[in-house]
């Protein structure tokens, strides 16, 4: 809760003080009840109920949204207004004319639009990257709505290196993607100009990560979460050349390390 609020409510100062006695404080005016260690979710919380019209931003609301990992010490939040980012305790407070907000499961955030474009300029190619995919298979995003975003900010909010990713991403279906990794290797396969894949549809009774019907030909991405149990795969191997598809598989690394092996697995006649 939030002194702001309970005064809103029609609470006294001194109300709010006997309120508020024993609570514990997460920041000026902000309190959180009960003994249990503070999660991630209720510091994004506290960190927006620290002044009326202020929402998750940059950093933390790109982790809040899964498109680009970040635990630090303090949370950012946006806030309308001018000037440069202001950092106060547990949080660093930014200011921008305008905000884009809108809210996630209730929780008063940037836009994820915004909130990409905002981190954009601060990371590393491969990082931009990746956060972009994660936008577009956790369908936070799609092309349409990134372009739209991007149409309407001001030059400095439209990086020339984000725009440049509109065209090479439109016609990618990474929202069909269960991992980064087959997420990667779909643009990996588009850069290469090799026909596009399906992706994780049911053949022979068995979904496969990436395959091309005409070709009767399946790429399966091993490794991370899909890929825990060997056994499973071989079983799925022999289901489908037993229905007549020739079945090639590439380590979760070598698409980002040796893309050129994804590139041999994926092209007709290898």
């Amino acid at each position: 809760m939030a002194s702001w609020q309970l005064r809103r409510a029609g609470w006294s100062w001194h109300a709010i003080a006997h309120r508020t006695r024993g609570l514990r404080r997460l920041h000026d005016g902000v309190y959180l009840t009960g003994d249990a260690p503070v999660t991630r979710l209720q510091r994004w919380w506290a960190a927006t109920l620290t002044a009326p019209g202020s929402v998750l931003g940059f950093a933390s609301a790109g982790a809040a949204y899964e498109m680009r990992p970040w635990d630090g010490s303090f949370e950012v939040i946006v806030r309308q207004g001018s000037g440069g980012p202001r950092r106060q305790n547990r949080i660093l407070i930014c200011r921008t004319k305008h905000v884009h907000a809108t809210t996630l499961d209730g929780l008063p955030i940037t836009t994820p639009e915004r909130t990409l474009a905002d981190l954009w300029p601060t990371l590393g190619a491969k990082n931009q990257q990746r956060m972009l995919r994660n936008a577009l298979r956790l369908r936070r995003l799609t092309i349409p709505s990134l372009a739209a975003h991007l149409d309407q900010a001001s030059a400095r909010q439209r990086p020339h290196t984000l725009t440049n990713q509109l065209n090479r991403h439109q016609h990618l279906q990474l929202h069909r993607c269960r991992s980064d990794a087959e997420a990667a290797a779909v643009v990996a396969i588009a850069d290469a100009r090799l026909e596009l894949p399906d992706i994780n549809v049911r053949i022979a009774g068995e979904e496969a990560d990436l395959s091309w019907p005409d070709k009767r030909r399946i790429v399966e991405i091993d490794g991370g979460s899909f890929h825990q149990d060997k056994l499973e795969d071989a079983r799925k191997t022999g289901a489908w050349r037993a229905a007549g598809w020739r079945v090639e598989r590439v380590p979760a690394d070598a698409v980002y390390d040796s893309p050129e092996r994804l590139i041999r697995a994926a092209r007709p006649g290898s």
